[in-house]
């Protein structure tokens, strides 16, 4: 998976601007999606591999916003949220 992630062209910064990425990774939600090529970063969240049937990680996603929610963020998207937030290294550290 992490290969189909690494994916695109060399003429594209990131998978989502390349018409030949397909998957993307979202390392602080620990999750896996099928890229939608809609201008954004939009994706439909997999939970099995596309190309082997393996099961991937469970997403984070919940636990992110409880965990934030906890430390007194009602709207991490509007509020600074700390750093080891942005990225997986808030579950990682744990």
């Amino acid at each position: 998976m992490n290969r189909q992630v690494e994916l695109y062209s060399a003429a594209h910064s990131k998978p989502e601007a390349c018409p030949d990425g397909h998957i993307g990774y979202s390392d602080r939600f620990r999750e896996y999606g099928l890229l939608i090529h809609d201008g954004g970063s939009s994706s439909m969240s997999i939970r099995f591999c596309p190309w082997c049937g393996s099961k991937l990680p469970e997403s984070l996603r919940d636990r992110w916003f409880e965990e934030l929610s906890a430390l007194g963020f009602d709207d991490p998207w509007s509020q600074e949220i700390p750093e080891t937030f942005r990225t997986g290294a808030w579950y990682r550290a744990a």
